[in-house]
Parts: C-alpha cells; sequence; structure tokens
C-alpha cells in the first residue's frame, strides 16, 4: 500500500461584488443570466482573473453579488397637518 497524502482544500477568498441599487427589471434579468447586470459581474471576474494572473490558472472564480434596496422611512403622522 502506498501512503496517501492527505489534500487539504484551496480556498481563495471570496468575490463579493457589490452592485448597489438596482432596478427589479434588472435583478430579474440577471437571475436569467442576461442584461447589463450580467456584463457588469463578468467584466468584474475578468479584472480578478487578470490580477491573480498565474494563480487563476485552472481555477474557477465564483462571484458573491450583493444588490440592496434601501427602504424609505415612514415619517410619523399628525392629526395636525404642519407639525411634523
Amino acid at each position: 500500500m502506498t501512503p496517501t497524502a492527505k489534500r487539504e482544500p484551496v480556498v481563495n477568498a471570496p468575490v463579493i461584488l457589490n452592485i448597489g441599487k438596482a432596478k427589479r427589471k434588472d435583478i430579474r434579468l440577471l437571475r436569467e443570466g442576461q442584461g447589463p447586470l450580467v456584463n457588469e459581474v463578468q467584466s468584474a471576474l475578468q479584472e480578478v482573473a487578470a490580477s491573480l494572473g498565474e494563480q487563476a490558472e485552472g481555477k474557477q472564480i465564483l462571484p458573491v453579488v450583493l444588490i440592496y434596496r434601501k427602504k424609505s422611512r415612514k415619517k410619523g403622522r399628525s392629526l395636525i397637518p404642519g407639525l411634523l
């Protein structure tokens, strides 16, 4: 029997893309793999792969995409208009 060396999985830092605010239609198209956000994600992945150089060879880079929508604060309502 030959001894087998345990190979530790190579863990890279995650690629986190903060898209910011986006329209519902653009988010739906991103889920379908279409639209302007897909182009933005692909260009960011190409930049990351280029910056890694030889380290990126043979590795798959998976992005984590963050999209957020800021909710508006509801103001308190007064019975007498103009007080708040």
